[in-house]
């Protein structure tokens, strides 16, 4: 797969991170993966330190793997602040996550996620997740051109 657009995955959940990275690999998904451990690091990373939008364009991600669970504020709150601008609103964000509350997977949606998926805590499930997520976010799927 293509390895010249960057993958962030906001993950705080250091198993869960080193399951994915892997799987990543596993399945041909050469990309960089730019990981945040949190909120405050993920909304610094596009809007830092004085809140102004980072707009070098060759550093926005072609898919934002969410997980809704974190530290300081949830996922939900991330979702809406990088919906909210002008140009992180047009990144797809894909909720990855082991929420099943159904008010979770109806607020996501509302806000603007372009897929949720829960993960799967059965190891070639997870495989076979990041494997579908790889094919279809960063091959099939025709996204903003932001270079």
């Amino acid at each position: 797969m293509p390895n010249n657009r960057k993958i962030l995955l906001v993950e705080d959940n250091s198993d869960d991170i080193e399951l994915t990275l892997p799987a990543f690999k596993k399945n041909n998904i050469f990309n960089k993966t730019i990981v945040k451990h949190d909120e405050a690091e993920t909304l610094e990373y596009f809007f830092g330190k004085d809140g102004i939008v980072n707009k070098q364009k060759n550093d926005m991600p072609i898919v934002i793997l969410l997980d809704l669970k974190l530290p300081k504020i949830n996922g939900i709150d991330v979702l809406k602040k990088l919906k909210a601008d002008e140009i992180t609103k047009l990144i797809p964000i894909v909720i990855l996550t082991s929420s099943k509350e159904p008010a979770d997977l109806l607020s996501c949606y509302k806000l603007g996620c372009n897929s949720y998926i829960r993960k799967p805590v059965d190891f070639s499930q997870f495989m076979d997740t990041v494997k579908q997520l790889g094919l279809y976010w960063l091959l099939i799927n025709e996204g903003p051109n932001f270079i």
